[in-house]
């Protein structure tokens, strides 16, 4: 989506992608930057996944993300980068956090444990630009998006996000004409949801103006329960049957509304409502036979 905004804009980019360029080898990332010698680097790079995938591999998420944005960050020094966004996550905020959630709620309670792994590592990516920019005064921002959804999503049946996890149950209990689709958790989870593309296009607008934040949320401004909105992509997929939920399974974090005043104050605002963009995301699916 990022790429498809810079294309938009007629910018210059290079894309530093996975099968070319190994980020947890620091001699690589090294490499990479004296070949190409970059002025302005967006970090969007990192290992995801939902909940079950969180709880299955702490060390991955842990481990992975912090050497990938180690060796970026510092590779952005090393190199006088003019401009590194660092892209993080709305997991680093408290568990039980005053919603909804301000930038300064940073560190101020426990974190969910759920996803505490992924959420330390993205901390720690976020206090290492703040660091280099008090330190070296470097133009290093972090962005903290809200939970994303769109086109070119994972959706793995056990390892994605939630919207991709839906869309994949939805679809496939449509085709398969089955009674019921089950939903993990109680449904009572308030989620935050953004279209990928009202995130690039921010992305985009933080790096053309000059932003004196260390750290910006980025979200739709409203939430939903996953009940409703589980219901929301049944109306979409065209599915007729029942939401059963398996409450055995974990619901994670309660609420995660994001507090984006700040960058709604700079300029920008989401486009995409949800209804429009599960819309714009399942025509994606069907037009590229994702499920087969």
């Amino acid at each position: 989506s990022i790429i498809r905004e810079l294309k938009n804009q007629n910018l210059n980019f290079v894309v530093a992608e996975k099968k070319y360029l190994n980020l947890l080898n620091q001699k690589n990332v090294e490499n990479w930057f004296k070949l190409n010698k970059p002025e302005i680097v967006i970090m969007a790079a990192a290992k995801v996944g939902g909940i079950f995938a969180n709880k299955s591999y702490p060390v991955q998420f842990l481990l992975d993300n912090l050497k990938m944005q180690t060796n970026i960050i510092e590779n952005c020094f090393n190199f006088n980068v003019k401009k590194l966004l660092f892209l993080g996550s709305s997991c680093i905020y408290p568990k039980n956090s005053p919603q909804p959630i301000k930038e300064e709620y940073l560190l101020s309670s426990e974190l969910e444990e759920t996803n505490e792994a992924y959420a330390i590592a993205k901390i720690a990516g976020l206090k290492l630009c703040q660091a280099y920019k008090k330190q070296y005064n470097k133009n290093f921002i972090s962005l903290m998006p809200t939970n994303l959804y769109g086109p070119n999503d994972n959706f793995h049946p056990i390892n994605s996000h939630v919207p991709a996890a839906l869309f994949r149950k939805f679809h496939e209990a449509k085709i398969n004409k089955n009674k019921f689709v089950e939903v993990w958790g109680s449904g009572k989870p308030m989620r935050d949801f953004l279209y990928v593309d009202d995130l690039a296009k921010a992305c985009v607008f933080l790096l053309k103006n000059d932003i004196s934040h260390d750290y910006l949320n980025i979200g739709s401004g409203s939430e939903i329960s996953i009940s409703s909105f589980s219901k929301l992509i049944k109306k979409v997929v065209g599915y007729s049957g029942e939401i059963i939920f398996d409450k055995t399974m974990p619901d994670g974090t309660m609420r995660k509304k994001l507090d984006i005043s700040i960058i709604k104050k700079l300029g920008w605002y989401p486009v995409f409502d949800l209804e429009r963009g599960l819309q714009t995301t399942y025509k994606w699916i069907i037009k590229n036979r994702i499920f087969g």
